[in-house]
């Protein structure tokens, strides 16, 4: 019987150490960044539900640290549009009742971002703005108000900007 157990425990062993080599370290994105020491990314961000925005700014963030940590400078714009403008302003009456603790935390958020190493510009759509019946002067301190985001995310995409929309 003990021996049954040494040859379980040998298996096992050898079962772990295959797995571990099969997964060394953690994962990481060299072979997509190999030969690259800057990336330039434009988020057009229109996601009009808080807790979905905050996990979005969230991710942008962790991607921001990673690629430092991967030797790649990040250089990312954040646009909000469209639903996301309420929940980057101040006016709490603009902002549905179930959405206002996310979007303390949006603003928290962008507070920590708009000096963050790698972000180049956090912008609000004045389009937006207007449609959505809020106001310039009312949006998150930190956020540059555009005349218009689609103009901006042409620029930037014409200056080697990527673009992504979560």
């Amino acid at each position: 019987m003990r021996r049954l157990g040494s040859v379980a425990a040998a298996v096992f062993a050898a079962f772990a150490v295959s797995i571990v080599a099969a997964h060394p370290g953690s994962p990481d994105d060299q072979a997509a960044l190999s030969g690259l020491s800057e990336v330039k990314v434009a988020f057009d961000l229109t996601n009009g539900d808080g807790k979905a925005l905050l996990t979005q700014l969230n991710v942008i963030d962790e991607a921001r640290q990673s690629l430092m940590k991967q030797g790649v400078k990040p250089q990312f714009v954040l646009a909000f549009r469209g639903p996301a403008t309420k929940l980057v302003q101040t006016d709490q009456s603009q902002i549905k009742a179930e959405d206002r603790e996310h979007a303390a935390k949006i603003a928290e958020k962008i507070g920590a971002l708009r000096s963050a190493d790698g972000i180049a510009s956090i912008e609000q759509c004045g389009v937006a703005v207007r449609l959505a019946g809020t106001k310039p002067e009312d949006v998150v301190r930190g956020v540059k108000v555009v005349g218009n985001s689609w103009i901006s995310l042409m620029a930037y995409q014409a200056k080697g900007y990527g673009y992504i929309s979560p």
